[in-house]
């Protein structure tokens, strides 16, 4: 719709949801400048509270009517006409400023997107309605988190953490400069929409009426939460605003006066009430400052107080106070009520303590405390003791009322705020349950515990408030409380006194307080929990240590023991007790009767209570019972250790007649007198309490979970002293903790099974199950918690047994209720992760305990696989979310086992495990085994929306959840499936991912509703519901989905073919790229999911360069409306330009954002070819290769530092110090890698082919980096970055050196990263995992000094290879632009001085090279690239100056260096001992070294003495390794058909050809003898022997490559020998006739049928032909070089003709009727070249017999042939009727010339116009030449010409030569 602007306002990209979200610490990379930048221009809007978008203006509508408006932050936007009707549409709907309605017109367009129903053929009005329509719920969110804004702000300037609390220091002041007046505005505009009517508009629609009414309560609430935090530190309690606060509260009935509140009966509305009401409770008790008031000296009653700004300063306010509220007593003020009687009570106190009353409180005083003279008259009581005894009253619902706020308020339970959708903003914030707990404290201090009438209720508010919540809810209370309560007053502990007073009698209320004060918040089996809490992934806070310490300290030392004895064990003759007299008792101890025990006795617990101890009594001794409580200082645990054993002999005694007790020792002899748990009077059942045990075990695992040392004392508590009393058959050891348990999960286990007798006790099992999983944590217990599941079936069964636990999980099925089935998932995760992290001191300690410890995990992995994951989907579900729960702990468990042990990883810790698992989900998956993820991805989105609908947000958090999980586990599942032996094969995951699923959750189902999987993913990608992970994990998936699809063979599937709407899917993601404060890591994501469709599929590609289809249109009418479409196309190739040009900023502050985009130019420009359309305006723009050559030429600066020395802790992950730094200098070094790969690419589509001379028209591309190759000193520096290295291969020596001196058992592959080298981030996590290698240590609690150590060096290692491959990027690029900028800058004498000088220096460097490893090496190679590229552009000279030459030299010398180089040795490269090998670089090197050497050496005066030495030294050290190399190559080629040794080999012979050659080398001994000790040459024949010499063995690659492999190589090399006299020598005794006899070829030459072509690859030579006619010429090359010395070697050359003849019959039978091809002619010339090498021989090689018979043979054909050719000679045009092309190339020039013809047919003349005739032309010169000297020498014509008439030979006819003689006459003659 809109025009765009140069700069982008943040008015508009930023909305208030997402402003809100930065403030509450959601910064995702947003620093605190920007923040500002953010608020800045909203400071208006946050303080207007009842208008916060304006009102309609005359000034607002003129300016969108002049079309362009400047907003608040300065930019200025221009206003189509077209938007125009939009936005009057807006500012009347909503009655709101024209310019706000453009701004948040303009806000939704660019966040949310164009709504789908907008773009349908509809008319221009009903367009304007549907937008208004669509927008409407973003206006309602808007206005509600323009509020939501200030909450952040003001709980950061109360106290919170940085940088927040800086913005809020900052700007609070001057958004709300009076925070009371703010406070009034708050209320007053509460008022206001209390009454505000319907509007006009929605009245006749009531589904509009009701969203509008619960918008506004909406509204109100929030209104409240602001005015809660206004209140809490920014804002002071005065008289005149509580007592405004209290008539607003109590008018507006806590917020259930509404004027619509008929239009507010569902259930939302309702819940939405019933928050008003808690907030305005929360506010009413706030504000009375109750923590103040309790503290000493927090009141002031004087005439003129210090603090004037709190309310009791002003006594009229406190009587208009008190008026109030006593004026309503109803129950839903109980909480307000109870707080203002402590208030009273207070204020009594400190005047009961004055001496002088001021005069204006008179009046309140005399109110609550008649008469004024404080004298208080019998009967007549102060009101707060009043109002306490009222309140207090269990009729009044105080406690009723606290425990439902604390238990089903959304402002104290998130699960409830998640079920009901609340629009609390922050559900049980920590501020809350702060106010709760001041006025909890406060009636503890109001009322004695012990007189309160209802102490149980009292309890269960005190646990709901401080144990029934979220972790970092009460963590500070609880801590508040032990820190600073605990010693302020006896009454604020004195309900835990009270409890332990009853103790053990009534053990419940003591256990379950002090487990509420451990801080652990609530546990799995509370309603109130969330399926997704437990104790997983939470860390173990200072807070909670502390709580759980305190704890343990008290339970561990209880002063008293209370107990129950019958009225007769005080009388008579055995009487164990007796009644003090008072006489006896000292008045200080005595608080009533007391009684004293006349015999030691043995307590439940195992401590004796000595005789005459005294003991308190605490009931009345009239009845049948006293109750005493000693005074005896014992350990609370051993009595839970008691109940434990007690239950465990009372439940296996009720089991019948096998019952045996825990012990079978014989008795001791015990003098003090034993009692029993029931002889105490302990309340519990005859057969145990299930109830008290599991409160007990939960007590346990609240302690010792995750805090081993504080579990470590607990059990040595547990395990001191003596036996517990239930333990009556002592033995040895009494059974401990872990036996206990063990006992009494297995007996729940096997009773929940026996259903005829009893029912399941899931809270028990939940229970026990959980204190195993915490005792995992313990070294010296979870040894004990292994052997137990190991030699138990009642768990996970076995491969006869089922076991237990399956039939109990199948009773939960039947209820739908899995708390066990969770509890047995988090024990299995526990039991994986207690192996996963002592698996390197169980290795190195106890391997057969290792193997113990996998066999379990396999039983427990089979159990979860068959029994949960394979069937959960179908089960019955009473809450939905426990599905999701369980889906998600299956699939985390899977994940950690693939994270921590990678089924590819060779002796891989739990391979079998991993490798089952991975078989169970990939290679043998079946469908019951992946439809889980597949049917979580299919129906997700469909159940979260029906779950949203029905308000149902706790499951659909969980179902987010769980969708994260499966996201994870497929990802890492496709990563691993590519780098496996399947990654050429589809697996059934990929196949299910590519099959359209139902997408409902009804059975009845149409084809309409199925959905594929796919598309599904892309949805996610986009939806904002699912929160910040899911739109990421699905995008990961896709990515590699797409990757793994790519490497797959055969007709895969696509990502395009899957999704219903390609365009819109496109466009989305494009506008998650576009957007900039969209989601870092999503933003990544998209753009690399992106790059990598670019790359893979070219329909998807298209669409994202393109932004659309291209459809061809055949009307023309539809041709405007396609190209207003594609100008409102945004595609992703136009988003990266527009992004370029804020590349300085992206350099600076989002370098990987950067480079993401640039890669995926990239990889567009890759592509060119595919995209050249869309390529064109913008390979057009000189501002686009601008910004890249100024990418180029920014400087990077040196590499950072990379050894960590200390680690910081960044968005709650442990990062090194310098992970920012080396982060970010890597990124930049790879922005710069693409931009110059850009350019080469872009410079290599405008030059198709290089050619040899400068092409004429240079691209735009380089004329904008031309200059930049023309300037010495700016090039060396850009080139210096690339040739420097970064890699350091001491920190990887650190790392392993540490590892073996501590840590044998670890190696660094187990903690290698599997993720894709693009999914990685640079830094400290990006090739080796810290985090798994920390879990690993977590055993080594002494060598925390080398386990921090190695942290720190696992972390520089990343760092360091972070840098190095980066900069191998860069390196890598800078060689590939070299090469094309090549037909540019050669020939160029300036460029080849600087680069010549650049090749010098660089490879000075590289032979100075001391480095070694795999990594180095791939840095050496892309080093040794660079060198050759920079050798490309020089290359060579004819006219060197001296600073050339001596640039030269030393690049020669420093070769020598390269290749002698130990740390980088070439000879590993080419046994192929390295991952990267350099080698064939290195060759390209040595060739131009070799080759200028060879023109410098003919050069006379241009090499001085040392010059020539230092390259003669180079190039014989150069042939040593070249002659070695084709040693092994030879070797290696023998054994396998590679074509890398094929190129290898090439290399090799070629650089061998130039280093032979005479010129350098004059004396070839040295090498020669080289050759003898490796024996080359006859390997060379025996692989030529052996070898399939035309390519059919693989005719694959023949096709390919036009030629066999390694034939023409070795041919070549024979040739560079022949052409050498002491070489052919050496040739001919290693037997170079027997291999060219005895080859793949000699059948078919003997045969004589060997053609020039074969039908197999028509178009082409025959590989055959061509080999043939090059062992022709070698065979004739050494028989030349040999010369006299080849007597022998001819006789055998002659063997080899005879053995060929009808191969060579047939060429040399040519005749003028048949067809000529270049190879026949190739042919012809070698077979007459044969001869003549034989015919020049000695005379005494042609006079033997053998040698004759061949020089005959040849003769009679020769004859023949030369007038064939003399024929042809004198026929041009006959000549070129007779030739036949045979490739492509040959039939190109001859085509070209075949219209014109010679007008003589033998005028030479002519030819010049005909170049490939005369080609032709002169090859059959030359050879009739060689004919005609091949036939001289064997008549011995020179006799004729030079000797006497007598010595002329006399075995021929010869022809007496004369004066008039002529060749031709003479060929005519003959």
């Amino acid at each position: 719709m809109s025009g765009e602007t140069s700069k982008r306002s943040n008015l508009i990209d930023v909305t208030y949801q997402h402003l809100h979200s930065l403030l509450s610490g959601h910064l995702e990379g947003t620093t605190v400048e920007q923040i500002s930048d953010i608020l800045r221009p909203r400071a208006e809007q946050l303080g207007n509270v009842s208008e916060p978008f304006g009102k309609p203006s005359g000034a607002s509508k003129k300016k969108v009517e002049t079309g362009l408006v400047k907003l608040r932050d300065g930019v200025i936007l221009r206003v189509e006409k077209a938007d125009k009707e939009y936005i009057y549409a807006i500012s009347k709907k909503f009655d709101i400023d024209e310019v706000e309605a453009l701004i948040l017109l303009r806000s939704f367009l660019y966040n949310e997107g164009l709504p789908a129903s907008s773009t349908g053929a509809s008319s221009a009005n009903n367009l304007v309605d549907e937008l208004v329509e669509a927008i409407t719920p973003f206006y309602y969110s808007e206005r509600l988190f323009i509020l939501r804004a200030l909450i952040p702000l003001f709980r950061a300037n109360a106290g919170g953490s940085e940088p927040v609390s800086e913005v809020a220091n900052s700007f609070l002041p001057q958004i709300l400069p009076d925070g009371k007046a703010f406070a009034r505005s708050l209320i007053a505009e509460y008022v206001k929409k209390t009454q505000t009517p319907l509007s006009e508009g929605v009245q006749g629609d009531p589904r509009r009426a009701t969203s509008w009414a619960k918008q506004n309560v909406k509204e109100q609430l929030v209104i409240l939460e602001v005015l809660f935090w206004t209140m809490w530190d920014y804002a002071s309690c005065d008289g005149p605003l509580v007592v405004h606060i209290y008539e607003t509260a109590y008018e507006a009935n806590l917020g259930a006066e509404q004027a619509n509140s008929t239009l507010l009966l569902d259930q939302e509305g309702f819940q939405l009430l019933q928050d008003s009401a808690a907030m305005w409770i929360l506010i009413m008790t706030e504000v009375l400052e109750l923590e103040r008031v309790a503290e000493p000296g927090g009141i002031e009653i004087s005439a003129d107080p210090q603090d004037k700004e709190i309310y009791w300063s002003t006594p009229e306010y406190l009587l208009q106070i008190h008026e109030l509220v006593i004026s309503h007593t109803d129950s839903q003020f109980a909480c307000t009520y109870i707080a203002w009687a402590f208030i009273l009570s207070r204020l009594v106190r400190i005047c009961t303590d004055l001496k002088e009353l001021p005069l204006s409180y008179g009046t309140f005083f005399e109110t609550i405390v008649p008469p004024l003279d404080r004298t208080y008259s019998k009967g007549r009581e102060p009101a707060h003791e009043l109002m306490c005894r009222a309140c207090l009253n269990p009729e009044a619902g105080l406690f009723s009322l606290m425990l439902t706020l604390l238990t089903n308020s959304p402002l104290f339970v998130t699960s409830v705020a998640w079920k009901t959708g609340s629009t609390v903003t922050d559900p049980n914030a920590v501020a809350y349950r702060s106010v709760f707990k001041g006025l909890l404290i406060s009636i503890v201090e109001l009322v004695p515990v012990e007189m309160v009438p209802d102490f149980e209720a009292l309890v269960e508010v005190w646990i709901a408030l401080f144990g029934r919540s979220e972790r970092q809810s009460v963590a500070g209370i609880c801590r508040q409380f032990w820190e600073a309560d605990w010693y302020r007053g006896i009454a604020r502990r004195a309900i835990l006194d009270v409890a332990r007073s009853r103790f053990p009698v009534q053990s419940k209320p003591l256990i379950r307080l002090l487990r509420a004060m451990t801080a652990s918040g609530f546990l799995d089996t509370d309603p109130l929990s969330t399926a997704d809490h437990g104790f997983e992934g939470e860390t173990f806070n200072e807070d909670r240590e502390l709580c759980a310490q305190r704890v343990f300290l008290y339970l561990d030392k209880l002063p008293t023991y209370t107990q129950v004895v019958p009225s007769s064990a005080c009388s008579g003759p055995h009487a164990l007790y007796e009644k003090l007299p008072e006489r006896l008792v000292s008045s200080s101890v005595s608080t009533g009767p007391m009684y004293a025990n006349l015999r030691p006795i043995k307590l439940p617990g195992g401590s004796t209570l000595r005789t005459r101890s005294l003991g308190r009594l605490l009931n009345g001794d009239a009845g049948d019972v006293v109750v005493l409580s000693w005074q005896h200082e014992h350990s609370g645990w051993k009595v839970l250790l008691e109940i434990l054993t007690d239950y465990v002999n009372r439940r296996r005694m009720a089991g019948g007649n096998d019952y045996q007790d825990i012990s079978f020792a014989r008795r001791k002899e015990v003098q003090a007198h034993v009692l029993r748990l029931e002889d105490t009077g302990v309340e519990m059942d005859r057969t145990g309490d299930d109830a008290l045990v599991t409160d007990v075990l939960d007590l346990v695992r609240s302690i010792v979970q995750d805090n081993p040392e504080l579990a470590e004392q607990l059990l040595e508590s547990l395990e001191s002293g003596e036996p517990v009393v239930a333990h009556s058959m002592l033995e040895a050891q009494p059974p401990d903790l872990v036996q206990l348990t063990t006992m009494i999960l297995d007996e729940a286990l096997s009773r929940s099974t026996q259903q005829h007798r009893s029912t399941p006790c899931p809270q028990l099992i939940t229970s026990a199950m959980s204190v195993l999983a915490a005792l995992l944590a313990l070294p010296k217990y979870s040894n004990r918690v292994w052997l137990y599941i190991r030699s138990t079936t009642s768990l996970f069964g076995s491969e006869r047994a089922v076991g237990f636990t399956s039939a109990v999980l199948a009773v939960e099925r039947l209820t739908g209720h899995y708390t066990m089935t969770l509890a047995l998932l988090h024990l299995v995760r526990q039991l994986f992760n207690e192996a996963s992290s002592s698996v390197l001191t169980v290795l190195q300690e106890s391997p057969r305990l290792q193997q113990m410890k996998e066999e379990v995990l396999m039983r427990a992995a089979r159990f979860v696989h068959s029994e949960v994951w394979v069937e959960h989907v179908g089960w019955k579900y009473a809450q939905l979310g426990d599905r999701f729960e369980i889906g998600r702990r299956v699939s985390t468990f899977y994940t950690d086992v693939l994270k921590h042990s990678p089924p590819g990883l060779k002796d891989a810790p739990f391979a079998k495990l991993s490798q089952a698992l991975s078989e169970a989900l990939i290679s043998r998956a079946t469908p019951s085994a992946v439809n889980p993820l597949i049917s979580s991805l299919t129906t997700s989105s469909s159940v979260s929306s029906m779950l949203y609908a029905a308000r149902r947000y706790g499951d659909a958090r969980r179902l987010i959840y769980m969708l994260q999980s499966h996201l994870l586990l497929i990802r890492m599942l496709l990563n691993y499936k590519q780098h496996s032996t399947l990654s050429s094969k589809s697996c059934l995951l990929e196949q299910a991912l590519c099959t359209r699923l139902s997408g409902n959750t009804s059975s009845l189902e149409s084809a309409s509703s199925r959905v594929d999987p796919v598309d599904a993913l892309a949805t996610y990608v986009k939806e904002r519901t699912m929160g910040s992970i899911v739109p990421v994990e699905a995008m990961e998936v896709l990515y590699a989905l797409c990757s793994s699809l790519s490497s797959s063979q055969g007709a895969s599937p696509t990502i395009i073919g899957h999704l219903s709407d390609p365009e819109a899917t496109v466009a989305s993601l494009v506008r998650i790229v576009l957007h900039p404060y969209d989601d870092a890591l999503l933003r990544n994501a998209v753009w690399n999911f992106i790059t990598l469709a670019v790359d893979k599929e070219p329909a998807l590609a298209g669409l994202f360069v393109s932004g659309h289809f291209s459809t061809p249109s055949v009307k023309g009418k539809e041709r405007a409306t396609e190209e207003n479409d594609t100008k409102r196309t945004v595609s992703a190739l136009t988003v990266a330009c527009n992004m370029l040009e804020q590349w300085k900023e992206l350099w600076e502050l989002n370098p990987q954002l950067l480079a993401s985009l640039l890669r995926f130019l990239d990889v567009v420009w890759e592509h060119s070819h595919e995209h050249k359309t869309s390529l064109t305006s913008v390979r057009a723009d000189a501002d686009f290769f601008g910004h890249l050559v100024s990418i180029i030429r920014e400087e990077l600066g040196p590499s950072p530092d990379y050894r960590t020395e200390n680690f910081l802790i960044l968005d709650g992950v442990q990062r090194s110090e310098l992970h920012e730094a080396v982060s970010g200098h890597a990124y930049r070094t790879v922005v710069k890698a693409h931009a110059l790969h850009i350019i080469a690419l872009d410079i290599r589509m405008s030059i198709p082919s290089q050619a040899a001379s400068a092409p004429t028209n240079k691209p735009l591309s380089y004329t904008t980096i031309q200059g930049l190759f023309k300037t010495e000193e700016e090039i060396e520096e850009l080139i210096s970055e690339a040739a420097v290295g970064a890699y350091d291969p001491s920190v990887h020596d650190d790392v392993n050196r540490l590892i073996k001196a501590h840590f044998p058992t670890l190696t660094l592959e187990q903690l290698r990263l599997e993720e894709p080298l693009v999914a990685r981030e640079y830094g400290d996590e990006f090739a080796f995992s810290s985090t798994l290698l920390q879990f690993r240590l977590q055993p080594f609690t002494g060598l925390e000094e080398q386990t921090t150590n190695l942290l720190k060096d696992l972390s520089s290692v990343n760092l360091n290879l972070s840098l190095a491959t980066a900069q191998t990027t860069l390196t890598e690029s800078w060689q590939h632009l070299l090469l094309q900028v090549v037909p540019f800058l050669r020939g160029d004498v300036s460029v080849r001085r600087i680069f010549l000088s650049f090749a010098a220096t660089v490879s000075g460097g590289i032979a100075s090279e001391k480095r070694s490893g795999d990594m180095m090496s791939t840095i050496h190679n892309a080093r040794l690239s660079l060198l050759l590229s920079l050798l490309e552009v020089a290359w060579f000279s004819t006219s060197d100056k001296s600073d050339e030459v001596q640039h030269f030299v030393e690049l020669v010398k420093n070769l020598s260096g390269i290749i002698n180089n130990v740390s980088q040795p070439p000879a590993k490269s080419f046994l192929r001992q390295l991952t990267v090998p350099f080698h064939r670089s290195l060759l390209q090197i040595a060739y131009f070294c070799a080759r200028h050497a060879r023109s410098l050496f003919l050069r006379p005066k241009t090499l001085n003495a040392d010059q020539r030495l230092t390259i003669n030294m180079t190039l014989d050290g150069l042939l040593n390794l070249v002659i070695d190399a084709l040693r092994v190559t030879f070797d290696s080629a023998r054994l396998n058909l590679d074509i890398d040794i094929d190129q290898d080999m090439e290399l090799l012979v070629t650089v061998f050809e130039q280093c032979t050659r005479p010129e350098l080398n004059p004396s070839p001994s040295l090498w020669l003898t080289r050759c003898q000790e490796t024996d080359v040459i006859r390997a060379s024949l025996q692989l030529f022997s052996n070898m399939d010499v035309v390519g059919f063995s693989d005719f694959t690659l023949l096709r390919a490559g036009k030629q066999p492999l390694y034939a023409p190589h070795v041919l070549v090399f024979h040739m560079t020998l022949a052409s050498l006299p002491s070489a052919a020598e050496r040739l001919a005794s290693e037997g170079v006739l027997t291999a060219y006899n005895s080859n793949s070829l000699s059948n078919i030459i003997r045969s004589g049928s060997l053609d020039v072509s074969l039908p197999e690859i028509p178009g082409e030579r025959s590989p055959a032909h061509q080999a043939y006619c090059a062992m022709l010429a070698v065979v004739s090359g050494v028989t030349t070089a040999l010369g006299s010395h080849a007597r022998y070697f001819v006789t055998d050359v002659c063997g080899l003709v005879q053995l060929y003849g009808d191969q060579i019959h047939r060429a040399l039978s040519w005749t003028i009727g048949d067809t000529l091809t270049i190879p026949l002619l190739e042919e012809i010339e070698q077979s007459v070249n044969l001869f003549f090498s034989v015919s020049a021989t000695a005379k005494t090689a042609r006079d033997d017999e053998a040698v004759k018979r061949a020089l005959d043979f040849f003769t009679s054909d020769a004859l023949l042939l030369l007038q064939q050719i003399n024929y042809a000679l004198t026929h041009h045009n006959h000549l070129a009727s007779l030739f036949e092309p045979v490739t492509a190339e040959e039939r190109a020039a001859y085509e070209a010339e075949s219209n014109s013809s010679i007008a003589a047919s033998s005028d030479m003349a002519e030819l010049v116009k005909r170049p490939f005739l005369a080609r032709i032309v002169h090859r059959l010169f030359r050879i009739s030449g060689s004919i005609l000297t091949t036939l001289v020498n064997i008549g011995k014509g020179e006799t004729v010409l030079l000797g006497e008439s007598e010595e002329w030979p006399i075995n021929q006819a010869l022809i007496v030569p004369h004066s008039k003689a002529t060749v031709r006459s003479m060929f005519f003659a003959i």
